[in-house]
């Protein structure tokens, strides 16, 4: 198939873009830079040079490559994973996801394609016992930075999902590790738990899921070949509470052990929402991914040869 990807140089965009050729598709990258495309001519891929706030060049970038698939992969995340570079990353991000992802959807349509997916967020889950599966909706009443991107995210799924004219796939993400992420061994969260700045939260029942970034890429591809319209958790195989994790994870750095501070201390320090993902978060299900896609997501790499228990 020919595939049209916006977001082709991120760290999704990567694995995926290799993931597409291996499997013998036919690929146009959007970049703005003719530097990335130079890089990107390199690797086999077609470009298309455009910015996606512009919308009548993104309309012609995507009617002349006619694509028969578009994957919208639209983010911009700092490389340094603190409250104060996430807010501040945050204005750019929400207008990428809201009006680039917009102006990509309606080149899509201009153009005629048929099968849409686009990046979504598999840990915002609303609260509950056990993990949640697609049918759980995003927690809308979660602390405020949460929320209001619950709800940002919730409203961009329903205008790809609600519409009759395309097959509209939301990949909902777990955490991702790997390289080129926060949680590689030279990431930015790796760099705060080395310094002992990366805390458990009171008692540290907050349940992440995780995936691996290649693994992303190969799930995206299979959704892309097999999937059915709708929403897909791709997440591996076991959320893990913080207390389990994060331990794990300072020892595969040769770390010390992370410090735990109350609820009462991050509230005055990071907020609602550090809490929110330290002690509240809902782990998540990837049955539907492993049934209807054929998903096989390694293991979590830092618990891989430990007896830290999963989330049931």
């Amino acid at each position: 198939m020919k595939i049209f990807v916006a977001g082709a140089t991120g760290a999704i965009g990567r694995p995926l873009i290799a993931q597409l050729l291996a499997k013998g598709h036919d690929v146009v990258a959007l970049t703005r830079s003719p530097e990335r495309a130079r890089t990107l001519i390199e690797q086999g891929v077609e470009t298309a040079i455009a910015d996606v706030f512009d919308a009548d060049a993104l309309i012609a970038a995507v009617v002349r490559a006619q694509p028969e698939v578009v994957i919208e992969q639209l983010t911009s995340l700092p490389k340094t994973y603190t409250g104060e570079s996430m807010s501040a990353a945050a204005p750019l991000n929400q207008r990428l996801r809201q009006e680039g992802g917009a102006n990509v959807l309606a080149a899509a349509q201009a153009s005629g394609v048929r099968r849409y997916l686009r990046q979504s967020i598999a840990f915002w889950a609303v609260p509950g016992s056990g993990l949640a599966d697609e049918e759980i909706p995003l927690s809308l009443d979660a602390s405020p930075a949460v929320a209001a991107d619950a709800r940002t995210v919730t409203e961009i799924e329903r205008r790809l999902l609600g519409n009759p004219n395309l097959e509209g796939i939301a990949l909902r993400y777990g955490f991702f590790y790997g390289p080129g992420t926060w949680f590689a061994p030279d990431g930015d969260v790796a760099q705060q738990v080395q310094q002992q700045q990366f805390p458990i939260v009171g008692n540290g029942e907050g349940v992440w899921s995780w995936i691996h970034i290649e693994d992303v890429a190969i799930a995206t591809v299979a959704a892309v070949e097999r999937g059915n319209p709708g929403i897909y958790l791709i997440t591996d195989d076991r959320p893990l509470a913080v207390r389990e994790w994060l331990p794990a994870f300072a020892h595969w750095l040769n770390a010390p052990p992370p410090p735990q501070i109350s609820v009462e201390e991050v509230l005055k320090v990071g907020g609602a929402d550090a809490v929110y993902y330290g002690t509240q978060m809902r782990g998540v299900s990837n049955a539907k991914a492993k049934r209807e896609l054929n998903f096989q997501p390694r293991p979590l790499e830092w618990v891989l040869n430990t007896a830290v228990q999963s989330q049931s």
